[in-house]
């Protein structure tokens, strides 16, 4: 299915039923902040590499209205979910599900040594879950943007990403960049953000091409990142810089790496931890001549990066799935389809497909009779703007 129902609209609706709702179960008036979902154009599995990324906020966010109440708890109830739960603000240990992002937010808030009081909160949002956008990280963003502005703690939107970072390590169990917080948060409408993952600083790049549409096609496959493959990643990655440090002692990660210096010592790897590495430098040079295509205009050349990411997140990396790599093949057939590949940590979630807006109905329906007649599910599609990051609204 796929919805072409102006983002106005929907936007207006999802805060207006969010404030109404809000006004319902506790009686009072809350302000409420969008905190946007990301897609990543190009550079998958190079933030925790210290390495660059390319991504964008996007027209589909988690919500949240907040008011305080004057006591020391926080109650949240999950729109999406229909589960309401609260906590107290000095409540350090994890739990179960969504509650453990607000309450690894609330904790480093006031590590930091600002003071915060209790808060009534309802979470809601239009962002896929598990495919790949990021909602955890936009509830982070949102509500860490919310509390930012209720008890006007000054937090930069960077600082404000790395609590949300440190939420996502210690709270949930996933070693993950600073890469979903950052987008969320710094999001810059019709531009993504070359981020370098070491050193924070960042640069947006235009993403000009009116007459092409970001389409995202979900697999409908979930993925679970916590604790599974993702972190087997990283300690991948982190083997191979141990091996090439004896030779390169100034090495920190593999953003440091050349190829040719990866390759002069290839009979010394595993094979796997080889083409772990072998990703990701490659994947880091694939960037940034991505942006260098997308500053002279050359959506062909961009496209043309995609496609190579995606052979080397399915091939090397070891990231992708059969669902996916479908979706990137008959995203090759179609002319009106300028680049792709999947999108996100892998294992399922979705692809990201550049389309040219005129065909966005026939890509729709060659791409979900194909899927459907492979592999008996529905994909559902979502037609993407880059927007600018975490608002009031």
């Amino acid at each position: 299915m796929v919805n072409f129902k102006p983002q106005f609209y929907i936007l207006k609706e999802a805060i207006l039923k969010i404030q109404d709702n809000f006004r319902q179960l506790y009686g009072k008036e809350p302000f409420t902040v969008a905190g946007p979902g990301r897609i990543n154009l190009i550079g998958e599995h190079t933030d925790y590499n210290s390495g660059f990324v390319l991504p964008a906020a996007v027209d589909k966010s988690i919500y949240a209205a907040i008011a305080k109440n004057g006591s020391n708890t926080i109650n949240v109830f999950a729109n999406q979910f229909g589960e309401k739960a609260s906590f107290e603000i000095n409540e350090a240990t994890p739990r179960t599900g969504w509650l453990n992002y607000l309450i690894g937010v609330t904790y480093y808030v006031q590590q930091t040594g600002e003071q915060i009081e209790g808060v009534d909160v309802i979470i809601d949002g239009d962002i896929p879950v598990g495919a790949g956008m990021s909602s955890s990280a936009a509830l982070c963003s949102a509500y860490g943007f919310a509390l930012n502005e209720l008890f006007s703690l000054g937090f930069s939107r960077m600082e404000l990403a790395v609590i949300g970072q440190k939420t996502e390590h210690n709270f949930v169990g996933l070693q993950c960049g600073i890469m979903d917080q950052f987008a969320s948060l710094h999001g810059k409408k019709g531009h993504a953000m070359k981020l370098d993952c070491r050193s924070l600083e960042y640069e947006y790049i235009p993403f000009d091409f009116p007459d092409y549409k970001i389409a995202l096609v979900n697999t409908m496959v979930s993925h679970s990142l916590a604790g599974t493959e993702y972190n087997v990643r990283r300690q991948q990655c982190e083997e191979g810089v141990a091996l090439l440090k004896k030779h390169y002692p100034s090495i920190k990660s593999l953003r440091d790496v050349t190829y040719e210096q990866l390759t002069r010592h290839w009979k010394e790897f595993n094979a796997t931890i080889y083409d772990r590495c072998s990703f990701i430098v490659n994947e880091n040079q694939r960037l940034l001549a991505g942006c260098e295509a997308l500053r002279q205009n050359d959506l062909s050349g961009f496209g043309e990066m995609m496609y190579a990411s995606h052979k080397g997140l399915s091939k090397r990396y070891d990231v992708s799935c059969k669902e996916l790599d479908f979706l990137v093949e008959k995203a090759k057939t179609i002319a009106s389809v300028a680049g792709a590949r999947m999108m996100g940590g892998g294992f399922g979630g979705c692809s990201i497909n550049i389309v040219h807006r005129d065909a966005i109905e026939n890509f729709s329906t060659e791409i979900i009779h194909a899927y459907s007649k492979q592999f008996n599910i529905t994909p559902e599609i979502y037609v993407m703007q880059l927007e600018e990051g975490v608002s009031l609204v």
